[in-house]
């Protein structure tokens, strides 16, 4: 898989990748976190399976 990813795009944008995706994926981790906290973080996290327990309301 990778031969054909040096043949179709060059190592060199392989290596920024492989630089890059890691902080994209941190900066995206920290993105969706900032979104449920400043937002209604109880809309959210009530479709979250272990924690949609405790938002249950006695009617």
């Amino acid at each position: 898989m990778v031969q054909i990813l040096n043949k179709l795009i060059g190592e060199k944008y392989i290596a920024i990748a492989r630089m890059w995706v890691p902080t994209m994926v941190g900066w995206g981790t920290v993105g969706g976190i900032a979104i449920v906290h400043f937002t209604d973080w109880r809309l959210i996290l009530e479709w979250v399976p272990y924690i949609n327990g405790k938002f249950k309301k006695d009617n």
